[in-house]
């Protein structure tokens, strides 16, 4: 005997047969080769082992700890990115509420009047009181709230990955900023040091020619020298103190308020021991803005299920219990309770075209988070290796620079005693501390330019997003 097809039966029916449509969303895959070791390690001075989280801690110097430290919980740009990650979790909130009833509590109370012209009965007035329950239940038939979760649940995971990333690039910025100021510090300070040996000769110059034994060139030249000394060092300290400005507003102070620490650093921070590097399979799991890229891939590959569940009916559970009544005392009787409930079914159909140009965004979408995402792979790898690149060439040549250093001091001290014994001519002795001068420049810049290397090779290995502090406001 055949059951008669009832509203309950057809709502069991198609639960049973409820599926989410649209693409399951899978890692992509990423060339083999981008898993090895790198190709241009460069350097003896890194090893294979897997890279430092907090890596500023190599560098031995409790100033930068504790500037990182501030930095990474004071700093505007963290504390945007831990914002946009609350609104994400809160999209998610959002999301996940579509999967419960929503509900409407309604009360009134209003005097009517009905006049005798409307009912042909004597005209009345009373008073009616209501008060009443509407319930709505989205049937998941098609996955459209389903596939709602998972793409805020990627967007969840973008908004967090972009807040590592910019923990990483404000670390990266502050130990280079201190570095810089350090840096320019030491290069003022040679500046300075050079100036007085010059201001020495040029003294001694002077005496010579006031006694006969030397010209007015010579005075000159030795002058000139003093004088270009003496113009490097306003242009160092200019930039030691825009140096320390920005590493202020870095950790979220006014620029004013230059750190103390950092205002006496005299020489730029460096790592002595091998930098640990890992490899490329380590480097795309650790880097933030590769997760970053995959799980918004994740997100739009979610969101062509939203849009392919609107090519489908939608059904709705509704359900309304109510109290009417024209006096409060008979509110809660058996004779003011009315009820509703059943399925309402909407369906755009058959007119699909914009649910279909909807569907066709959200692919054409999915292929450009892919795109990204293999971009994204390509240039972690190339900024470590460029990295690692410029990291071996650079102390190549402080080495280098530190022997032409040692060796300009050595000439010139030659230099000057030939010149007291009368054995060398003047002009010998002011090319020498002329090459002095420009050794001791050169290796102060290198110096520098070595901890910014340093800095620049942890900045691409990704690392220094865990275990940061929460965000907050200094002032």
């Amino acid at each position: 005997m055949r059951r008669p097809l009832t509203a309950a039966s057809l709502l069991a029916a198609l639960l049973a047969s409820a599926c989410t449509v649209g693409p399951d969303y899978q890692r992509p895959a990423t060339p083999a080769a981008t898993a090895g070791p790198f190709v241009d390690p460069g350097t003896t001075r890194v090893s294979s082992g897997p890279a430092e989280g907090q890596w500023w801690h190599l560098f031995n110097d409790p100033a930068l700890d504790r500037l990182v430290a501030e930095a990474l919980t004071h700093n505007t740009d963290v504390r945007v990115a831990a914002a946009n990650l609350q609104r994400a979790r809160a999209t998610l909130a959002q999301a996940r509420g579509q999967r419960l009833p929503t509900t409407d509590v309604t009360a009134s109370a209003t005097r009517q009047r009905v006049g005798s012209e409307q009912t042909g009965a004597p005209t009345s007035t009373y008073d009616f009181f209501t008060a009443g329950l509407d319930a709505s239940y989205e049937i998941d038939l098609f996955g459209r709230v389903s596939r709602s979760i998972e793409a805020a649940r990627g967007d969840v995971g973008a908004a967090q990955a972009a807040l590592d990333a910019s923990r990483i690039a404000v670390a990266a910025e502050t130990a280079r900023t201190y570095a810089q100021a350090c840096g320019f510090a030491a290069q003022a300070a040679v500046a300075r040091e050079t100036f007085e040996l010059q201001q020495q000769t040029l003294g001694l110059t002077q005496r010579l020619f006031e006694a006969g034994r030397g010209t007015q060139r010579e005075v000159d030249q030795a002058q000139l020298l003093a004088e270009n000394a003496r113009a490097q060092i306003p242009g160092f300290e200019a930039e030691r103190r825009a140096a320390l400005y920005a590493l202020a507003t870095l950790t979220g102070r006014p620029p004013s308020e230059i750190d103390a620490a950092a205002a006496q650093c005299a020489t730029p921070p460096g790592v002595t021991a091998l930098i640990p590097v890992g490899d490329g399979a380590a480097l795309i799991a650790r880097r933030p803005d590769v997760r970053q890229a995959e799980q918004r891939l994740a997100a739009d590959t979610a969101r062509i299920g939203v849009e392919t569940a609107s090519l489908y009916p939608s059904i709705r559970l509704l359900g309304s219990v109510s109290l009417g009544a024209r006096s409060l005392d008979d509110l809660g009787k058996s004779g003011s309770f009315n009820f509703s409930l059943g399925p309402l079914l909407s369906w755009s159909f058959p007119n699909v075209t914009a649910a279909r140009a909807r569907i066709a965004q959200a692919r054409a979408g999915v292929d450009a988070s892919l795109a990204t995402f293999d971009g994204t792979v390509l240039t972690a790898l190339k900024e470590v290796e460029q990295a690692l690149a410029r990291y071996a060439a650079e102390i190549e040549r402080n080495v280098a620079l530190r022997r032409a250093a040692a060796a300009a001091d050595d000439a010139a001290r030659i230099a000057g005693l030939r010149f007291d014994a009368g054995r060398d001519s003047f002009f010998l002795r002011l090319d020498a501390e002329r090459q002095r001068a420009t050794a001791r420049a050169a290796l102060a810049q290198s110096n520098a330019a070595l901890a910014e290397a340093q800095i620049a090779l942890f900045k691409a290995l990704g690392g220094g997003w865990e275990n940061a502090p929460e965000p907050s406001r200094r002032f």
